[in-house]
């Protein structure tokens, strides 16, 4: 594949819009997949991830245009060696074995019988080979799903809320393959709504709301826009209260005798606490995370409104 005219992105959608029974669910989305990053597509439900999604497949029709590797999906001769996608687990004949699926699979798009093992070694599911697709777990199922989806081996991979019915030992698998993956020289686009997982694996992130695209950033730029979050415990909270505002911090109690406060650093709370003798039992500062981004823009989309 001949990238060198085409500029850094391995997938580029332009202006993707859709109206459904007359009402507008996607409106100019556009967003770009670079080689080597794992990037989050966060929305909440409805916001019109997996509407994107189906489009920048060609799966569903409407506005705007997206290109994989400077081109439309269609005029690659071999489209699964380009790009390789999981929408929700795997689908077939429950009768047939996953093995036997596979294998109809690959002979469609071309690609030998070897790469079914391969691919199985891959997601650790060798073993679930001989069983039926219809008695597969959901987490099963996912990891069959992303094996379908490197059957090509694509440049280009875009999973659709895979972390769906995965064990905290499969979400670090899943962490560890899409980083595998992505050090590879792959784009990979994860869609989910599940935030705290999703800010464990994904290089940056798109957010969806409404239909369109509200900003898109690197993790590592959320301390810029998402302030620090002290949590504490104390039986004074009230008293504690106003020092922290006079200082410029902000109180949430969140349960009795449990607070979090922004605003200020967790020494400064500290040496505020000790200066008028309110006693602390517990007190830790925590980074901004993806959920607090996230909640941070939900609620000014939701002024907007």
């Amino acid at each position: 594949m001949d990238e060198a005219n085409h500029g850094s992105e391995l997938l580029r959608a332009c202006n993707l819009t859709k109206d459904f029974r007359g009402r507008r669910v996607l409106s100019g989305v556009s967003l770009e997949l670079l080689p080597g990053t794992v990037t989050g597509f966060l929305g909440a439900n409805g916001a019109g991830k997996t509407t994107a999604i189906r489009m920048m497949l060609g799966l569903l029709p409407g506005g705007g245009e997206t290109s994989f590797i400077g081109r439309p999906l269609r005029a690659w001769r071999d489209p699964a060696r380009v790009v390789g996608a999981a929408l929700g687990g795997v689908s077939g004949h429950p009768k047939h074995t996953v093995r036997a699926h596979l294998h109809m699979v690959a002979a469609g798009i071309g690609v030998p019988n070897d790469r079914v093992d391969e691919v199985l070694d891959r997601v650790g599911m060798r073993e679930a080979g001989t069983l039926h697709l219809g008695r597969l777990s959901l987490g099963m199922a996912q990891r069959i799903g992303i094996a379908q989806a490197l059957l090509g081996d694509p440049r280009i991979l875009i999973l659709d809320e895979p972390a769906n019915g995965l064990d905290p030992h499969s979400i670090h698998w899943l962490r560890n393959l899409l980083r595998e993956l992505a050090n590879e020289g792959r784009a990979v686009l994860i869609s989910s709504h599940q935030l705290a997982e999703l800010g464990q694996l994904v290089d940056d992130f798109v957010v969806l709301a409404r239909g369109q695209v509200v900003t898109r950033k690197a993790i590592g730029d959320l301390a810029d826009t998402v302030q620090n979050r002290v949590t504490l415990q104390s039986p004074a909270l009230e008293r504690l209260r106003p020092l922290v505002e006079q200082k410029g911090g902000v109180l949430h109690v969140a349960s009795e005798g449990h607070a979090d406060i922004t605003g200020l650093t967790r020494f400064q709370v500290g040496d505020l606490a000790a200066e008028h003798s309110v006693p602390l039992h517990w007190l830790v500062e925590n980074p901004p995370s993806l959920e607090d981004f996230y909640l941070s823009v939900a609620e000014q989309e939701f002024k907007a409104q």
